[in-house]
């Protein structure tokens, strides 16, 4: 770490989290089979109708069981969320009254938000008319409602509020709710993402795009990030919430952290639609910019999270921004390998396994990488088996349809 690191921000630390994921519907469960790098592809019924069949979907899940009757009144994204975010309320032991409800706030971002609720009435009204559709279509579908779900089943009276950064949103949650911290407008704040779009539609929709992967014969080695037989991303699903506080509130509650909040950066391609910048300087600004915010030096980053979602382009694109800042001297992983890409939620998710990673020392590997692609340059991606070293400093990357760039670096605690 920089010698010169300023401490004009109060210092953040990571004490919750919960996670809905493709490897799994807990957290525990999910890094266990991400660090065995167990690809959570297959085929699914639910895109029986689509060019592409498969997907990595969140198994293990009971709505009914897990959130009883009040699951009928949200649309699978806020199920997600709620769970994610309870898992992570739990853990970082928020109840007991010693926090001022009115400086808990909640960031919950989504990408697509309630699109099967829309399809479903959409298809309701289309068969049966107008009074066929459910008068909470509306409070069920809004992207907002997941975060405004969370603040009302704990009582959080702060800030709650929803982004939609494409892909990049659930690292943009965490970059908001660190500015919410920092200018002392919270205590503390549940940020996150989720999304529950795997549907024949955007599967399909995807598809037209030319950016998903086709290995319909083999969907669990079809999510490949950096692999030379690379050919689109896997659609996944499911949420992550952080409990992020400030590390004085945190001594307060007697409270431990995974991981320090360091620093946040973001930027905007300004280029197109749906491709990145060839030159990748959109992806290096925001890298730049979180690590001046964070006060540290390429030199100092142990690990790259990467936002790699195995397409051709954006992998490749990605690889050449790692290798500019920081040679070999990172290791580069992508739990995409094992989750499929969960949109919203990805930067979420990819953070969270960040923190455990500092927490326990452990890497996870790069699921299904083989043989580099020709266009990927040698950094050092971790693969096969995870790698057991001590992570002082760690990015994440999240980038996202629109040029939307987010990157978020975390420490140990012990930095």
């Amino acid at each position: 770490m920089s010698s010169d690191r300023q401490h004009s921000h109060p210092d953040v630390v990571i004490t919750g989290i919960g996670m809905v994921t493709p490897a799994g519907a807990d957290t525990d469960t999910a890094w266990k089979a991400t660090c065995a790098g167990q690809p959570a592809g297959a085929t699914d019924p639910r895109l029986v109708r689509a060019p592409v069949d498969f997907s990595c979907p969140v198994t293990g899940f009971d709505a009914d069981e897990l959130l009883g009757v009040e699951a009928r009144r949200m649309d699978p994204f806020t199920q997600y969320a709620l769970v994610a975010a309870r898992e992570a309320y739990i853990d970082a032991q928020l109840a007991g009254g010693d926090l001022d409800p009115s400086r808990v706030g909640v960031v919950l971002g989504t990408g697509v938000a309630g699109l099967g609720t829309w399809q479903e009435q959409g298809a309701r009204l289309g068969a049966r008319g107008a009074r066929a559709v459910n008068p909470l279509t509306v409070p069920k579908a809004i992207g907002n409602i997941a975060a405004a779900t969370v603040s009302m089943k704990f009582g959080l009276r702060g800030p709650s509020l929803s982004v939609a950064t494409a892909c990049a949103t659930g690292t943009t949650a965490l970059g908001l709710a660190l500015d919410l911290l920092r200018a002392g407008r919270c205590d503390v704040v549940l940020a996150g993402g989720t999304e529950a779009a795997i549907s024949p539609l955007v599967s399909t929709a995807f598809d037209r795009l030319k950016a998903l992967s086709r290995r319909r014969d083999a969907p669990a080695l079809a999510s490949r990030p950096f692999d030379e037989h690379r050919d689109g991303f896997v659609l996944g699903e499911g949420a992550a919430v952080l409990v992020l506080e400030r590390a004085a509130v945190a001594r307060a509650r007697g409270r431990s952290a995974y991981a320090r909040v360091l620093g946040y950066g973001e930027s905007s391609d300004a280029y197109h639609l749906t491709a990145p910048r060839p030159d990748g300087q959109g992806a290096q600004l925001a890298l730049q910019k979180a690590l001046d915010d964070a006060h540290v030096r390429p030199s100092d980053v142990t690990l790259v999270n990467a936002h790699a979602t195995s397409t051709p382009q954006g992998d490749a694109i990605e690889a050449r921004v790692i290798e500019n800042l920081f040679g070999r001297n990172a290791a580069v992983t992508s739990t995409k390998g094992v989750t499929g890409h969960m949109l919203g939620a990805a930067g979420a998710v990819e953070a969270a396994f960040t923190a455990l990673s500092i927490k326990q020392g452990l890497i996870p590997p790069t699921a299904n990488f083989q043989t580099r692609g020709a266009d990927i340059p040698e950094i050092d991606i971790v693969h096969g088996t995870p790698r057991h070293i001590p992570v002082s400093i760690a990015v994440s990357n999240s980038f996202g349809f629109g040029g939307h760039n987010a990157v978020i670096v975390l420490g140990s605690t012990k930095t």
